[in-house]
């Protein structure tokens, strides 16, 4: 079985080293290559495809944000999770937009950033208590999901099948080989949905599936 490879692209030594060390304790993971600022990370992922990224939010030359997106151009398939020191409810919707699938602080990273690589390495999402909380409170103060005149949208089956793979990070094609269609009517129901329920975004998608209990807050 080939091992889960692993860049860590952080500017701060001590942080490097952490999280080296965490990864190379689980069995089965690599740490393949490590970036020191923004845009080593981009060219290093580029070079290395790793399955996963551990990503520093504040950069030098490139921050986490424009960095994440030039990975995710560059190569799909490859997983991000983003290290950061502190929570921006703003930030985490643009870095879930952008192709992110976890969102760690710092102070979290002992307790939370083994099991949010384990994830990522399945190609899931992964949430913090703390993150589920910030979308949580945020699609309690939203209208997604409800018609112009507060009505709920009635969802298929088959729709809520597509929600919960979406909202828990499945790509269009994960969509179509878990549910048994082809890429194209996975893209198909995507498209529906977001237009049906009013929804902009990865993270709005998230919240919609917290709130009808899809998936788990």
């Amino acid at each position: 079985m080939n091992p889960l490879r692993i860049l860590v692209a952080d500017d701060h030594e001590v942080m490097r080293n952490g999280v080296r060390a965490l990864i190379e304790h689980e069995p089965g993971w690599q740490v393949c290559g490590t970036a020191t600022n923004g845009q080593e990370a981009v060219e290093t992922a580029k070079k290395l495809k790793p399955e996963v990224v551990v990503l520093d939010m504040t950069m030098p030359e490139l921050d986490g944000l424009e960095a994440l997106r030039q990975i995710k151009r560059a190569l799909p398939d490859t997983e991000v999770v983003i290290f950061s020191a502190y929570h921006s409810e703003e930030v985490i919707e643009q870095l879930f937009d952008a192709g992110a699938k976890s969102y760690i602080q710092k102070s979290d990273a002992g307790r939370h950033l083994v099991a949010a690589i384990k994830s990522l390495g399945e190609h899931k999402a992964f949430f913090t208590p703390a993150i589920s909380q910030i979308l949580f409170a945020k699609f309690l103060s939203a209208s997604a999901g409800k018609t112009q005149n507060g009505q709920e949208h009635t969802v298929t089956a088959r729709e809520r099948d597509v929600v919960r793979l979406l909202a828990r990070g499945s790509s269009n094609k994960e969509v179509a080989n878990s549910l048994g269609i082809s890429i194209r009517t996975a893209e198909t129901h995507r498209a529906t949905l977001m237009r049906k329920l009013g929804l902009d975004s990865l993270a709005a998608l998230v919240r919609y599936a917290i709130r009808n209990n899809i998936i788990d807050a």
